[in-house]
């Protein structure tokens, strides 16, 4: 069986045409990233200068062999630095444990304990599957209404939209990392998920799993505060 090559229009103005056709494909494929990088310019900061929040949201991203992947762990880092520094009292991690044998989340606190965040300021959200839900799940179910989002430089334009339209007043620390094959793979593959963000905030679709409200954040929130009012 024979494939047909496309034939090129014969004319002048169907040419012309078929040039306007993939420019004006083109532009509609580049509007939702163009959104993205005009509507968060104001909202990414650095871990030294970004304002303070109660909440931080960690995005899981991958693990080795149980744990984290590297970066997912520069993410950890910056999170347990903003800790530390008192920027933030509570880090959400948000990530993927569809099934038994892989759990994002324990991965997270784990790596989290080990650098000096209590466990008692972690809490878990085990139904991140994708930005979009870790962001309406913060809010709708970890009552999260204003928060640190920690992810690479080039996701967390994505996260702070996602997040500032579910409801959560976001500011967002852009982890750097050295520009291998991972980088330039997330930076493509954002260019394709900008239009998925853009339809999730145009008809904001329930998670995937959404349940019962839960109290985890609340209640590390307490503690934290319980333990401030300590004397010296």
């Amino acid at each position: 069986m024979k494939i047909r090559r496309p034939r090129l229009p014969r004319t002048r103005t169907g040419r012309r045409r078929l040039v306007q056709g993939v420019m004006a494909g083109c532009v509609l494929a580049l509007l939702p990233a163009t959104w993205l990088y005009v509507s968060t310019a104001d909202r990414l900061r650095t871990v030294a200068d970004v304002p303070r929040a109660d909440v931080a949201v960690v995005f899981g991203a991958g693990l080795w062999d149980g744990e984290p992947s590297p970066y997912l762990a520069h993410r950890l880092d910056a999170a347990a630095k903003l800790y530390r520094e008192g920027r933030i009292k509570v880090v959400l991690v948000t990530g993927d444990n569809s099934r038994k044998d892989y759990d994002e989340p324990d991965a997270m606190r784990t790596y989290l304990t080990a650098h000096g965040v209590p466990g008692g300021r972690i809490v878990s959200d085990y139904a991140g599957f994708d930005t979009w839900d870790s962001c309406v799940r913060a809010k709708k179910i970890f009552g999260v209404d204003r928060a640190v989002l920690v992810s690479q430089g080039f996701h967390i334009r994505r996260a702070v939209a996602l997040c500032e339209a579910a409801g959560v007043e976001s500011y967002g620390v852009g982890v750097e990392d050295k520009h291998d094959a991972t980088w330039y793979y997330g930076g493509t593959r954002e260019v394709l998920a900008a239009g998925k963000a853009a339809l999730d905030v145009l008809f904001e679709p329930n998670p995937q799993f959404l349940g019962k409200k839960e109290p985890g954040v609340a209640k590390a929130l307490a503690t934290a505060a319980g333990q401030t009012g300590q004397p010296g």
